[in-house]
């Protein structure tokens, strides 16, 4: 879906990133920057800030890597106060998995 107004969005690249290495924790660079949709050097840069960050651990398979996520580790902003990346995983990809609840909503504003 394109849309004419893209100067803000709702995940910022690190959570992207986080949420595409909790979907594949053996993806390559390579697959990681196109599930995102930025550079592959982005992505590195990423990895890179999220582990020294304690979010994640990067570990050698053979030719690989392979990512661990920390899930407790909380997020860094105070307005998520008490949240962690579990929270958002759990919420991301499960919710990616499932297939979407339709859901007719109505409010009325006075």
């Amino acid at each position: 879906m394109n849309h004419p107004d893209r100067r803000w969005t709702f995940l910022t690249s690190h959570a992207r990133v986080l949420l595409a290495i909790a979907r594949d924790p053996v993806a390559r660079l390579r697959t990681l920057a196109a599930a995102c949709q930025i550079t592959e050097r982005a992505v590195q840069a990423i990895v890179a800030d999220l582990e020294q960050a304690g979010y994640l651990h990067r570990q050698r398979a053979g030719r690989r890597n392979q990512y661990t996520l920390n899930l407790d580790q909380p997020f860094r902003h105070p307005a998520e106060d008490g949240l962690c990346v579990r929270d958002l995983v759990e919420l991301a990809v499960d919710s990616a998995a499932q297939p979407p609840k339709t859901a007719s909503v109505s409010v009325t504003v006075s």
